[in-house]
């Protein structure tokens, strides 16, 4: 079992900043690729960004390129998301996921564990 739990949530105005944070605990965290996906009231939960175990691959959404990055700290189990130049369109929970493999993808459903969210909210 693997627990996640994100923290660095919360209102900011548009254009600014936030980084979120999502620490791992209970298994061997540099053995599992890592993602961030969110979900806005009555949508789909949506990809937003994964990384290798090793930190050295990342792929993003075409709707966040450029403004967010997502990093890994394997020494303190915690995977990032630092988000700039907010829109309101971001306004989401977001969550981290973990997936047993070296590289992860897009496909929520593929995902092993899920912490438990944090909101965002961006206002205009």
């Amino acid at each position: 079992q693997v627990q996640l739990v994100e923290s660095g949530g919360g209102l900011v105005q548009a254009g600014g900043s936030l980084r979120l944070s999502c620490a791992a605990s209970g298994r061997t965290f540099s053995n599992y690729a890592m993602g961030w996906f969110r979900q806005a009231p009555g949508k789909e939960r949506e990809f937003v960004a994964t990384i290798s175990w090793s930190g050295t691959r990342t792929y993003y959404a075409d709707s966040v390129k450029g403004r967010f990055t997502i990093s890994r700290d394997n020494a303190k189990n915690t995977v990032y998301l630092r988000m700039n130049s907010l829109k309101p369109e971001d306004t989401a929970v977001y969550y981290c996921a973990a997936k047993e493999t070296y590289y992860g993808n897009s496909d929520y459903g593929e995902y092993d564990y899920w912490g438990q969210g944090t909101q965002v909210t961006v206002s205009s």
